[in-house]
């Protein structure tokens, strides 16, 4: 391919393999990430479900999994990876330090978002005599729609970047292409093309991202 070592149908692969573990990855995060950033937000002080003992135990576990750089957390849970997937090297195997390190990155993001609230709305659904589950599911949640999307959307591009370090440890994808081809083979080539579709995969992203948040907050 124009001169390169590289061949087209790699190149491929390598494009799903990374879609695959973004796809996959974020999937699990947002599930343990979103309920997480409702609790932090619900369960603070002046939180419409107020619980020190929860908030003080999650806040600190969270923010030390975000100081974390991925490409630490991906050397540190190698025996966590091997117990969930049988193994530390592939695509799949990436999958699991890709979900912990996304989880908190994403509670982080929703707790910002929902904090961003009026708190005029949830003044309005106390007097309305909702419950702390139905503000959540018809108040907080919905008013935060738009600035959620956007959050998920820069949980995905940083996911990207994690996907090319994963690279590093055989996590396929286009960082390993990257690795095996562009850096250990001295292919220059290789490396502009990697850079090119990293590129396009983010410009892309952001853009849907953006879009999607004005016609939510246009609703």
């Amino acid at each position: 391919m124009f001169g390169s070592s590289l061949d087209s149908s790699q190149l491929i692969d390598s494009v799903y393999q990374t879609l695959y573990m973004v796809t996959v990855s974020l999937l699990l995060g947002a599930l343990i990430g979103i309920p997480l950033g409702i609790l932090l937000v619900i369960t603070r002080k002046n939180g419409i479900w107020p619980n020190s003992i929860i908030y003080y135990l999650l806040n600190p576990i969270i923010n030390i999994f975000r100081s974390l750089p991925f490409i630490i957390l991906l050397i540190a849970i190698v025996p966590f990876t091997k117990l969930i997937v049988g193994t530390s090297i592939g695509t799949s195997a990436a999958i699991v330090p890709l979900t912990v390190y996304v989880a908190p990155y994403i509670a982080r993001l929703v707790e910002n978002s929902l904090l961003e609230v009026n708190s005029g709305v949830i003044e309005a659904a106390h007097a309305m005599g909702a419950s702390p589950i139905q503000i959540i599911r018809y108040f907080l949640l919905p008013e935060a729609l738009g600035s959620l999307i956007l959050a998920l959307t820069t949980s995905i591009i940083g996911l990207i970047g994690a996907t090319a370090m994963a690279g590093a440890v055989g996590g396929g994808g286009i960082g390993d292409l990257a690795l095996a081809y562009g850096y250990q083979r001295f292919d220059t080539i290789v490396i502009i093309i990697t850079v090119i579709i990293l590129v396009i995969m983010v410009q892309v992203i952001q853009s849907l991202g953006n879009v999607l948040s004005k016609l939510v907050r246009r609703s």
